[in-house]
């Protein structure tokens, strides 16, 4: 499992904890977007965009590169792959745990018979 420290795993889920700043990485995993164009879909302003984006940034989930007074945005992929491994650990700890759970269940149907109607108190 990959360990990553607790305050950047923090970051990393607070930014993706905005359904506003989730809309802003999927439309960047199409390429890059400028600051406007990242602002657009939503009736926000260009400095609640802007705010959204640094914390994006500062999550390392995207790269800004300022070419003159453009503002171009592309996704890090890196952060994200990170963060799918950190929740991955826990997909598998708890599928195998619903997997022993369905295999305990199965034993104990098989071993009612049809006869007693699965009543197991006699």
């Amino acid at each position: 499992m990959v360990e990553l420290s607790a305050s950047h795993l923090d970051t990393v889920f607070h930014a993706l904890g905005d359904a506003t700043r989730r809309k802003m990485l999927r439309d960047l995993s199409r390429g890059e977007r400028t600051v406007s164009q990242l602002a657009q879909p939503f009736d926000i302003s260009l400095a609640a965009a802007s705010k959204h984006i640094k914390a994006l940034e500062n999550a390392g989930l995207i790269r800004r590169e300022v070419r003159g007074r453009i503002h171009l945005c592309r996704l890090a992929p890196e952060r994200l792959e990170e963060a799918h491994e950190w929740l991955d650990f826990y997909r598998q700890f708890w599928g195998s745990r619903l997997d022993i759970l369905e295999q305990m269940l199965r034993e104990e149907d098989q071993g009612k018979t049809p006869a007693d109607g699965g009543n197991d108190n006699g």
